[in-house]
């Protein structure tokens, strides 16, 4: 079967995207669709969970969305947080993100490289005597809570923010011949919005880990898998099959 449009379940890429070369190239048209939103929680709905922040020495965090929605729920709840706290985090792009909300050189704040590991190693015996709050999405994977626990840290998470379904009922799905899909929400967004989905020959393509068993569970059939040593990227992963499939 001949690929010749594709729907991308994300924002629109900026200006010279590998996108356009493929459009080029192959005559594929692309079109680009978040499935959802993230949101912050209410403070009603995050008191629900019963975590009392100032409890915690260390937060960990691995996305701005929950940076933001951090600090504005402490504002709501008028928790001020003390200076001796500790930031945890995934990369050095969210860790310099904390500065839209306090003074970094005034703070202790720590990164990895991206991977849930490298979180432990930047722990080490130094900070294994602090008490965790791992700040997480609904839709988060839960490698950074695992390895927590295989590590013996004192640690719970807490979620922040939330993943809200967009309305796609204007979309016709019949009319792609290939779905990329990146994350649980969006399998959840897709059935939300048409509840009586089938497959059928539509060709769906998965980005990441956390996505694949949420898409197995919902029988979806899954063509592509990506990120692989040869296909670190969806863009690259299309290519090499519509190269492969001609």
């Amino acid at each position: 079967m001949t690929v010749s449009s594709i729907l991308i379940s994300q924002q629109p890429p900026k200006a010279n995207s590998p996108y356009s070369d493929i459009t080029a190239k192959y005559g594929v048209k692309f079109d680009f669709v978040p499935f959802f939103t993230i949101e912050p929680l209410s403070s009603r709905e995050f008191r629900a969970q019963r975590v009392n922040i100032l409890d915690y020495t260390a937060i960990v965090f691995s996305a701005r969305s929950t940076i933001d929605a951090f600090f504005h729920l402490c504002g709501e709840l008028r928790v001020k947080i003390p200076e001796t706290m500790k930031y945890f985090c995934t990369t050095e792009a969210v860790a310099m993100y904390l500065q839209k909300h306090i003074v970094y050189r005034k703070r202790k704040i720590f990164f990895g490289d991206g991977t849930a590991p490298s979180l432990i190693t930047l722990i080490g015996s130094k900070h294994k005597g602090e008490k965790f709050l791992i700040a997480t999405s609904d839709s988060t994977g839960n490698d950074v809570t695992r390895i927590f626990e295989e590590s013996g840290l004192d640690f719970k998470s807490a979620v922040f923010v939330k993943s809200v379904s967009q309305d796609l009922k204007s979309l016709s799905l019949d009319s792609y011949d290939m779905i990329v899909l990146y994350n649980p929400s969006d399998v959840k967004s897709l059935y939300e919005n048409f509840p009586d989905f089938k497959q059928g020959n539509i060709k769906f393509v998965s980005y990441g880990k956390s996505v694949v068993k949420a898409m197995k569970e919902a029988g979806l059939e899954i063509e592509i898998s990506a990120p692989t040593s040869t296909a670190p990227s969806v863009a690259k992963a299309i290519e090499l099959y519509l190269e492969k499939n001609r």
